[in-house]
């Protein structure tokens, strides 16, 4: 199996949420995680960063954000390059579909947990 360096938007240090169990998740399938959310915190062995990190090696953006919060990551999102953007339930945007579409990125409404689980990440 590949690993795919991932970036969790919207990353939190509860337990509870799925953005949590998706980072460690992830790296339990042994993938290198990038985590951005509200609070600066720490999931396994990865550091949650508050600002906008510049990585150049993204695979996979998998989103945890609304719609309206995602706004303010359209171009950094961008930026990165990455392969693919995996929004989750709740995170659907046709917005920042046609925008990614528009810099030959794939998009996936999906479930990251789902994904792992099953064998299609």
């Amino acid at each position: 199996m590949k690993t795919k360096i991932t970036l969790v938007l919207g990353a939190s240090v509860n337990p509870q949420r799925f953005s949590n169990r998706a980072i460690r998740s992830l790296r339990k399938a042994g993938h290198t995680v990038y985590a951005i959310g509200l609070r600066e915190g720490q999931v396994t062995d990865v550091d949650i960063k508050t600002i906008k990190q510049i990585w150049t090696d993204v695979d996979t953006v998998t989103l945890y954000l609304s719609q309206k919060n995602q706004k303010q990551y359209y171009d950094y999102i961008i930026s990165l390059h990455p392969k693919r953007i995996i929004y989750n339930p709740g995170a659907e945007n046709e917005e920042l579909v046609k925008l990614a579409k528009e810099n030959n990125i794939e998009n996936l409404e999906a479930c990251t947990l789902v994904m792992l689980s099953t064998d299609q990440y």
